[in-house]
């Protein structure tokens, strides 16, 4: 062994050393935080805070989001020393729901599959979780009615939300992809590749389930099956990966809100999400949005869903950049609010951190 590597791995000894007490002293300022502060303590504005800053400062030669997941893992420890935290998200395992959760907690928290959307919102209104991770959108796809359907009628507020690139994966026992017959995969995923089976699969039989882990359940049981889904699912149920990233757009992301007994605090990078309707009569919609417009507030989302009260009368789900405290936002709302015929602020958030 050379000098230089037997000195390099000294320091490197030396740095872990350093970095160890380090991460015990910032654990204990996290017991005492707990100690001290009352109420709730998990601050989304703050993480997200900690996770822009780290990638600002990241000299390298890390990459800013390898930084940012290691910095993830290190809140998400020391919060659970001040708050054990339960969160539950669109079941089964190996979804790509609990991997957009495990992205937003890291590993820390206690994580609980449920049935459907519905569940999950449940759990967390009754207490019995502290949040819950559903998702809103797809980029190919479009809007998860159920999730906007459920956000105009629970009490929850948006706290949170992660952006995940969806990878699409085909996995089997069967050897290769001719001895493949049929084809399980969640109805949006199966859309979301559709061009490739297409042209790999045409003969194959396509079985739409309520999720990718169900589809991947059902193909490690079955000789001459395959599922569509995510990494996870294929290590949780054994199934080797035959092809890789079949999805048709490989810009295929999927949108999850966080969703808790509070919003968040004003972060400095932030997003307000809300539901409104208006009379219909020509023009509301734009005298609905003109006073976004006229204080400078930026509009990224606006989906129109039916009313469930009346013929031919709908919903608005807006998303716009800003904290509701912020002064132009504030503005920009209460106008609306004296226009529309319903408003309902949904959440302030941080925008998604990685």
């Amino acid at each position: 062994m050379s000098d230089e590597l037997h000195q390099l791995r000294q320091d490197i000894d030396r740095l872990d050393r350093e970095i160890l007490e380090r991460l015990s002293q910032r654990a204990r300022n996290a017991q005492r935080i707990g100690e001290v502060k009352q109420g709730n303590l998990y601050r989304p504005e703050r993480e997200a805070q900690v996770l822009r800053r780290v990638a600002e400062e990241n000299p390298g030669p890390l990459p800013d989001q390898a930084v940012q997941r290691i910095f993830r893992e290190i809140m998400s420890a020391c919060l659970a020393l001040e708050q054990p935290m339960r969160v539950v998200y669109l079941g089964p395992a190996g979804t790509f729901s609990e991997s957009a959760a495990r992205k937003h907690f890291g590993s820390a928290p206690i994580f609980a599959p449920q049935a459907t959307i519905e569940d999950a919102f449940r759990m967390v209104e009754s207490g019995s979780a502290d949040y819950c991770v559903v998702p809103v959108e797809n980029s190919t796809e479009g809007a998860v009615g159920g999730t906007l359907d459920l956000l105009l009628a629970s009490r929850l507020k948006v706290c949170g939300e992660v952006s995940l690139r969806i990878h699409q994966h085909l996995m089997s026992k069967a050897g290769e992809a001719a001895d493949i017959r049929t084809v399980y995969s969640h109805p949006q995923s199966l859309a979301q590749c559709h061009e490739w089976l297409n042209r790999h699969l045409p003969s194959a039989a396509r079985v739409p389930v309520t999720s990718n882990a169900e589809a991947a359940r059902r193909a490690a049981g079955e000789e001459g099956a395959a599922a569509i889904a995510g990494e996870a699912a294929a290590e949780l149920y054994g199934l080797p990966i035959l092809a890789h990233r079949i999805e048709d757009d490989p810009r295929n992301t999927t949108r999850f809100l966080v969703l808790g007994q509070h919003d968040a605090g004003v972060s400095g990078r932030d997003k307000t999400s809300l539901v409104c309707s208006t009379p219909n009569r020509p023009g509301a919609v734009h005298q609905l949005l003109e006073p976004l417009a006229r204080h400078g507030v930026s509009m990224t989302k606006l989906e129109s869903r039916p009313a469930r009260h009346g013929m031919w009368e709908y919903m608005f789900y807006i998303d716009i950049e800003g904290h509701q405290a912020d002064p132009a936002v504030a503005a920009a709302l209460a106008e609306l609010e004296a226009r529309a015929s319903f408003v309902k602020v949904l959440g302030s958030y941080p925008v998604a951190a990685i």
